[in-house]
């Protein structure tokens, strides 16, 4: 029988991929968009789980506004903790095994290494406060929970890294991007992948095998954003692409405080699941591809 998936979000990088990418697997997915579900409003939200007959819940929605949260803290804690921590307690010890997504902001970067679940946490801003909280609730209120951590998401769709710099390449200026930032590229559509393929595996463990607590995904790989900008112009331009010059985080004085190297281990991932993520440059060459296939079909 095919696992029933209720999945909070529909419109971002991660939603929009677990929709499509539901029809290569033995699934049902029901995504609830946010005029359904609004993350603004916790109890409305948990409300929305009353007679469920979802065997797996996946919150695929967050505030994700990095330096934005920094001036609306009230509210990313709502949408990212509160609202979380409902959906959690509704759940509860008996209900649906639940999936909840989470980020590497939630370390400050100072590590000198790859970051395991178990190393300290210490976020450095708001968004990553936010998120770090909504771990801490999920993983208290319902034990049958799976928080995955994930970093730098890019895919053909929504706003993103990759988009955002083909579209500075094709508006001919200087191009400087920061090079003092190091972490590992996730694709939407591989995370989506992995959550798809362990949907039966998570609705029918028990409260206490390894498949939950907090496990991170991320495609294999340390790269800084210049060094991701400078792969997505030669995958997409080639000879033609444009030079990229280096910056330094304190350049670019953004609200919101960045880790310097908020690199994710993901051993756990293959000890527990069996799964080792593909190279992020792998991945990044498909989104490449698509978007340019995208592009080709409009022209």
């Amino acid at each position: 029988m095919s696992i029933r998936i209720l999945q909070f979000g529909t419109t971002g990088q991660l939603a929009r991929e677990l929709l499509a990418q539901a029809r290569d697997f033995d699934v049902e997915i029901t995504g609830l968009s946010r005029a359904e579900a609004d993350f603004a409003d916790p109890q409305a939200v948990a409300q929305r789980l009353a007679g469920t007959k979802a065997d797996l819940v996946v919150i695929a929605a967050a505030y994700t506004a990095v330096d934005l949260a920094e001036t609306e803290p009230e509210l990313a804690r709502r949408v990212n903790a509160q609202t979380p921590a409902a959906i959690a307690a509704a759940l509860g010890a008996d209900g649906p095994a639940l999936v909840s997504i989470s980020t590497d902001f939630v370390f400050d970067g100072a590590k000198g290494s790859a970051y395991l679940e178990t190393d300290a946490p210490r976020p450095l801003n708001v968004y990553g406060a936010s998120k770090l909280a909504g771990e801490q609730v999920v993983r208290a209120a319902c034990p049958r929970s799976l928080v995955l951590r994930t970093s730098w998401v890019v895919s053909s769709h929504g706003r993103n890294f990759v988009k955002t710099m083909l579209r500075l390449a094709g508006e001919g200026r200087p191009i400087k991007v920061v090079d003092d930032q190091l972490g590992r590229p996730t694709s939407a559509r591989d995370l989506a992948r992995f959550i798809l393929s362990q949907a039966g595996r998570l609705a029918a463990a028990p409260a206490g095998d390894p498949v939950f607590g907090v496990c991170h995904f991320a495609n294999v790989g340390e790269v800084s954003w210049k060094g991701l900008a400078e792969a997505v112009f030669e995958l997409a331009l080639g000879a033609e692409a444009p030079k990229v010059a280096a910056s330094s985080t304190a350049e670019f004085a953004a609200p919101a405080v960045r880790p310097a190297r908020s690199t994710l281990d993901t051993g756990k991932l293959e000890r527990v699941f069996g799964v080792t993520p593909r190279p992020w440059r792998e991945a990044l060459a498909d989104i490449v591809v698509e978007l340019q296939t995208v592009e080709r079909s409009a022209a």
